[in-house]
C-alpha cells in the first residue's frame, strides 16, 4: 500500500509537531524514519495510525484520503496495519503463543486459522520452540521477536516499528533489523523509527530525517541530521 503526505501540518495548543511534511512512499517500500527526540516522528506515525489527525494538508494510504475516515471506520482501517513498538507491550498472563494470537482472536479468526497463522509467524521470528513460555521468560530480544510476530500474524500491508531497538544492543538490533527488511522482501509497506543512526546508516533503504517537524532529508543519505 503507497503512503502520501502532502504538506501535512499537526499542531498541538501552540507548538507545531509538523509543518508542511511531504513525502511519498511506493507500495513495498521500507524507509527509516529518525531525528531528534521531539522532532515529529511518533506524531508522523500517530497520523498515519488515525490516532490524532492532521490540523493542515493531506495524508492518504493507497489512494485514500485519511481525513474522509469517519470514527467507526477507523478499526477497519487499521487491519492493514502492524504496530511493533519499543517496549513489546506484551501481556505476561498469557503464553507466547496465545500474545501472538491477540489480533486473531479479537478479529474472529477460527481457532485453526489462529492455530496456523501463530506458528507460522513465530517460525519467522525464531521462536517456534517458545511458543507454550511465559514472555517474563524471555531475553529483551526474544521479547521484541514475539512483538514483531504479533504484529505481522495478521498479514497486515503496512509495517510500522516505532523504535524497536531501543533497549537492544548492537547484533539484537542487527537481527531484528534483518526481521524487518526480511517482510518488506516479500512486499510489505514497512516505515521504522529509530535514533540508531550507526545501525540506519548500514541498510540500504531510504531515510526520512525530521527536524523540528519538518523534514531536512529525503534519501539515502543522514547528512543534514542532528
Amino acid at each position: 500500500m503507497d503512503i502520501v503526505f502532502d504538506r501535512v501540518g499537526k499542531r498541538f495548543d501552540q507548538r507545531d509537531a509538523l509543518i508542511d511534511l511531504s513525502f511519498s512512499m511506493a507500495s513495498g517500500e521500507m524507509a527509516f524514519l529518525t531525528g531528534h527526540s521531539g522532532a515529529g516522528k511518533s506524531t508522523l506515525l500517530r497520523l498515519l495510525l488515525l490516532l490524532d489527525r492532521a490540523s493542515a494538508g493531506d495524508v492518504r494510504v493507497n489512494g485514500r484520503p485519511l481525513a474522509k475516515i469517519r470514527e467507526s471506520g477507523i478499526a477497519a482501517y487499521r487491519r492493514d496495519f502492524g504496530v511493533v513498538f519499543q517496549d513489546h507491550k506484551l501481556l505476561f498472563d498469557r503464553s507466547v503463543f496465545h500474545n501472538v494470537a491477540l489480533p486473531l482472536e479479537i478479529a474472529g479468526f477460527t481457532k485453526r486459522d489462529i492455530d496456523r497463522r501463530v506458528r507460522a509467524a513465530l517460525d519467522k521470528v525464531g521462536l517456534l520452540d517458545r511458543e507454550r513460555a511465559s514472555p517474563e521468560m524471555l531475553s529483551g530480544g526474544e521479547q521484541q521477536r514475539v512483538g514483531i510476530a504479533r504484529a505481522v500474524v495478521a498479514r497486515p500491508k503496512i509495517l510500522i516499528a516505532d523504535e524497536p531497538t531501543g533497549n537492544l544492543d548492537p547484533q539484537l538490533s542487527a537481527e531484528i533489523m534483518g526481521l524487518f527488511a526480511a517482510f518488506n522482501s516479500v512486499g510489505v509497506t514497512v516505515i521504522v523509527a529509530s535514533h540508531d543512526l550507526a545501525l540506519i546508516s548500514r541498510m540500504s533503504q531510504r531515510i526520512l530525517t525530521l527536524q523540528e517537524g519538518r523534514l531536512i532529508t529525503l534519501g539515502n543519505s543522514l547528512r543534514g541530521d542532528s
